[in-house]
């Protein structure tokens, strides 16, 4: 039986999603709010778009902090590779850099969102410029969607809205509305892969300040607990720190409004402290006559200089053949165990994803319908399942996207 099927929100799931629907027939509606689709898409990867990570479904799992294992079918029917093989199928090349990080050749998001677009398109989908104002439930199933304008009946639904992060691209929470509207639970939304704000007048000293190759601590005050380690690179702002192993941080995080943490920095982990001790001391003596401020250009970047010199206690102008030992081995504590007190995140709308969303024990894993309400599917964002940075979230777009879209186009 051809059925009728509604994807309510036209990003990387509401596209996958509607593409694979009409691939297997179906006739499909997708309807977006916004006058373009995949806004969001344009936007990731800083306008480059990191479409997935190049890894096997364990290691795919082990990078997504909330729900994981909720993601076992769904990944194992639309890999990773299963990604890649179908955009290069569409037309776009891609190609793996640091990290099995995945992105375009041409390395511009528009291109991936142009192949999605395509995709949609060329398999008869409709698409309609509008706002899902409420679902149409009838004996616990869904039978269509009423916008600001019109009633659209159908046989399947897939709500695919996101979650609560830039809002500027129509993430505002459509879709925790719809599924309420159906008897779900919301699990509360919070930011997930989100700069952070610090109270130490350091970061904003350090502002544009960029860390490559650093080892990240998040450590919880009250019990010292190591909450995430990662390695990788970080940048300073002016309300506090952001980049990639920051950005991965929060998902491992209670609020830190309420949970007090800190960051500890190790500015040289390829170093142990006595490698490093006699690397000092050969610096050291090498610049024996001059001013301490002034010889440590090597082992610091110029913004860091002035900020590791007020925490170290010596005075700018010491000459390096007078620090003695204990001075020096205080200086290697705080290049090693740098630390930054972590005061919040930053605010939702600034997120790359949203934590939280419909209650994954509410969804069937191996369909993405939900348990509640029949003909009723939900893919991506809108769902509580959030990952690391790397690609891993788009995957989780497009895994459960093809999923709800196989499994809503027939009966």
């Amino acid at each position: 039986m051809k059925n009728k099927v509604v994807v309510i929100g036209a990003g990387a799931a509401g596209l996958m999603a509607a593409g694979t629907a009409g691939e297997l027939g179906a006739e499909v509606i997708l309807l977006e709010k916004n006058k373009k689709v995949g806004r969001k898409i344009a936007i990731t990867g800083k306008g480059r778009c990191n479409l997935t990570n190049y890894c096997d479904v364990q290691t795919f799992i082990s990078n997504v902090p909330t729900n994981g294992k909720f993601l076992y079918s769904a990944l194992n029917n639309f890999s990773p590779y299963d990604t890649v093989v179908f955009f290069n199928g569409n037309g776009l090349e891609t190609k793996v850099e640091r990290g099995n990080r995945v992105f375009p050749v041409s390395d511009r998001a528009l291109d991936v969102v142009d192949t999605l677009h395509g995709f949609v398109t060329d398999r008869g989908v409709k698409i309609i410029n509008g706002f899902a104002e409420a679902l149409i439930i009838k004996d616990g199933q869904v039978k269509g969607v009423k916008t600001e304008s019109e009633k659209i009946m159908c046989d399947k639904a897939i709500v695919c809205c996101g979650g609560l992060s830039y809002p500027l691209t129509g993430s505002t929470g459509d879709g925790y509305r719809l599924a309420k509207q159906a008897g779900h639970n919301i699990v509360k939304p919070k930011p997930s892969l989100v700069p952070m704000e610090s109270t130490d007048s350091c970061c904003k000293e350090m502002q544009g300040l960029s860390l490559k190759n650093i080892s990240l601590k998040i450590v919880e005050e009250k019990t010292e607990k190591t909450v995430y380690s990662d390695f990788g690179e970080m940048l300073f702002t002016h309300f506090g720190m952001s980049g990639p192993v920051i950005l991965s941080a929060g998902a491992n995080m209670d609020d830190p409004q309420k949970t007090a943490y800190y960051a500890e920095i190790d500015l040289k982990p390829a170093l142990g402290f006595e490698q490093f001790d006699a690397r000092l001391l050969r610096d050291f003596s090498e610049n024996i006559n001059r001013d301490i401020s002034n010889s440590m250009s090597r082992l610091l970047p110029k913004k860091m200089i002035p900020v590791v010199l007020k925490r170290w206690g010596v005075s700018f102008d010491k000459k390096c053949n007078s620090i003695t030992k204990e001075e020096r081995h205080k200086l290697l504590e705080i290049i090693k165990g740098f630390r930054v007190q972590i005061k919040s995140f930053r605010p939702i709308d600034e997120a790359i994803v949203t934590s939280g969303g419909v209650a994954v024990s509410e969804i069937s894993p191996k369909t993405m319908e939900s348990k509640l309400c029949k003909g009723l599917y939900f893919a991506g964002e809108v769902i509580d399942v959030d990952a690391y940075t790397g690609g891993f979230n788009l995957q989780i777009a497009w895994s459960t996207g093809r999923l709800a879209g196989e499994n809503s186009a027939y009966s």
